[in-house]
C-alpha cells in the first residue's frame, strides 16, 4: 500500500477516513451493543450486576493493555501490520463469545477482544498523527469522534433489538462478529502503510523506553490525556450504570432504555460535529474548557437532586443529555492537544492516552454497582467525581514546557533518524 502524499496530509482521502472511523466505531459497538442485556446475562449466569459488569471491565482492561503493547510496536514496525492482525483476532474471539459456556469464560474472552481490536484505536489515532497536524488533525479527530459516536446511538438500540429476535445476548455477539469482520476487510482495502521505515523507532527496548520517557515527563501532554481520560470514566460510569438506572430506577422498559440510552449518545455526537466546525473559528483548549464545565456542572447536579430524593425521568435524561453535550466538546480537542505534544512518539502517546481511559472505564464499571441496581447514587458519584478530576487535570497544562523534559541526551535520540537509531 502506498504511503499518503503530502496532499493527502492536508485532506485525507474518503476511504480512509471512512475506515478510520469504522475502527473508532467497532470497539464503542462492542462496548455498548450488549449492554440492554446485562440484566439478563446476570440471571442466566446466577451472578449480580457487579459480576456480570466485570465482562465490561474485562473487556476495557483488556482494551487498555493492548493499546499499551501495541501503540509502541506500531511506532517500530509500522501501522499497517498491528491493525490487521488485532482486526482478525477481534474477530475470532468476538465469534466465541456467542458460544461461552460460562461467565469466567466469556470474561476471558472479553479481555481478548478488547486487547486485539484495541490495535484499531491507538494505531487508528497514530495513522492520523502520521497524516495531519495542528488544526487539520484536530477537525478530523473531530469527525471521528462524531462519527464514531453513531455506535453508542446505535448500539442499544440494535442490542435490544438482536435480543428479541435473534437468540438473546448470544445473537448480540454473532452480530458483533460480523461488525469485527468488516473492520478487517476495510483495513485490509483502503489503509496504507503511514509510518515509512525511516520513522520508525529501532534499537530494541532501550529506544522505546526513551520515548515513553518522553511521552510521560511532558507535563502538557500528560495534562491533557488525563483531562480526557477522567471525561472519559464519566462516560464509562454512565454506560455501566445506564441500564440498571432506566429499567431499575426509572422504570423504562428495555426499548426505552435503549432510546433514552441512545438519545444522550445522539446529544454527544452533534456537539462533537459542531465542534468539528467551531475549532476552525475558537482554539481547541477553549473548547475543551467549556465542555469541562458543562460535564462538572450538570453531573454535580445529578448527584444532588439525587442526594435528595428529587430525581425523576425528566431531571436524570436531562442533566445525563448536558453532561454528554459536554463530553462532545471534550474528546476530540483533548485527543488531539494531547498527541500534538508527543509528535516524535505518536504510537506511543496514543497508547497511553488509550490505556489510561480504558483503565479508568474498567474501575469504574463494577464500582457503580456496588450500592446495588436500585439507587443512582454511586453512578453519579462516579460522574461528578471523574468530571472535576479532569478539570483539576487540565491545570497541568498550564506553564508547561513546549518540548518533553528528557534525561541525557535522549531527546537527540528520539529525534535521530530511526536508521541512526542503535
Amino acid at each position: 500500500m502506498p504511503i499518503p502524499s503530502a496532499n493527502a496530509a492536508q485532506k485525507p482521502a474518503a476511504p480512509l477516513t471512512a475506515t478510520l472511523a469504522l475502527l473508532s466505531f467497532v470497539m464503542p459497538l462492542a462496548t455498548d451493543m450488549y449492554l440492554p442485556a446485562l440484566p439478563r446475562m446476570a440471571d442466566e449466569f446466577d451472578t449480580d450486576a457487579s459480576g456480570i459488569q466485570l465482562t465490561l471491565s474485562a473487556f476495557l482492561f483488556g482494551t487498555a493493555l493492548g493499546q499499551l503493547v501495541l501503540g509502541p510496536l506500531s511506532d517500530r514496525y509500522g501501522r499497517r501490520r498491528p491493525i490487521l492482525t488485532g482486526a482478525a483476532v477481534c474477530t475470532l474471539a468476538t465469534a466465541l463469545c456467542a458460544v461461552a459456556p460460562n461467565l469466567e469464560v466469556l470474561i476471558v474472552l472479553r479481555f481478548v477482544t478488547g486487547f486485539s481490536g484495541a490495535a484499531g484505536l491507538v494505531v487508528g489515532r497514530a495513522v492520523i498523527s502520521d497524516i495531519a497536524a495542528g488544526a487539520v488533525a484536530a477537525r478530523l479527530f473531530g469527525v471521528l469522534m462524531a462519527l464514531g459516536g453513531i455506535a453508542p446511538i446505535v448500539a442499544p438500540l440494535a442490542g435490544g433489538a438482536v435480543e428479541s429476535t435473534m437468540g438473546g445476548w448470544r445473537g448480540v455477539f454473532w452480530v458483533l462478529s460480523g461488525a469485527s469482520l468488516l473492520m478487517f476487510s476495510a483495513a485490509l482495502s483502503f489503509i496504507p502503510e503511514s509510518l515509512p521505515k525511516e520513522r520508525r523507532r529501532r534499537g530494541g527496548a532501550g529506544v522505546t523506553l526513551r520515548a515513553a520517557w518522553s511521552v510521560l515527563t511532558d507535563r502538557a501532554y500528560m495534562g491533557y490525556t488525563l483531562t480526557f481520560s477522567f471525561a472519559c470514566g464519566a462516560l464509562f460510569c454512565c454506560i455501566a450504570g445506564s441500564a440498571f438506572l432506566l429499567q431499575n430506577v426509572l422504570g423504562f422498559t428495555v426499548g426505552q432504555a435503549s432510546v433514552a440510552f441512545s438519545l444522550g449518545a445522539l446529544t454527544a455526537t452533534l456537539s462533537s460535529a459542531a465542534g468539528t466546525k467551531l475549532v476552525g473559528r475558537y482554539h481547541p483548549r477553549l473548547l475543551l474548557r467549556i465542555g469541562l464545565a458543562t460535564m462538572l456542572v450538570a453531573t454535580t447536579s445529578a448527584l444532588l437532586v439525587t442526594l435528595a430524593g428529587q430525581l425523576s425521568r425528566v431531571l436524570a435524561l436531562g442533566l445525563i443529555g448536558i453532561a454528554f453535550l459536554g463530553m462532545g466538546q471534550v474528546f476530540g480537542t483533548a485527543t488531539a492537544l494531547a498527541i500534538e505534544r508527543v509528535p516524535h512518539a505518536a504510537g506511543t502517546g496514543s497508547a497511553v492516552l488509550g490505556t489510561l481511559q480504558s483503565i479508568l472505564g474498567g474501575v469504574a464499571s463494577p464500582l457503580v454497582g456496588l450500592g446495588g441496581e436500585d439507587t443512582a447514587v454511586p453512578l453519579f458519584i462516579g460522574m461528578a467525581g471523574c468530571s472535576l478530576i479532569a478539570v483539576l487535570a487540565l491545570l497541568l497544562t498550564r506553564g508547561g514546557p513546549h518540548l518533553p523534559s528528557l534525561p541525557g541526551n535522549a531527546r537527540h535520540d528520539l529525534e535521530a533518524p530511526a536508521s541512526a537509531a542503535t
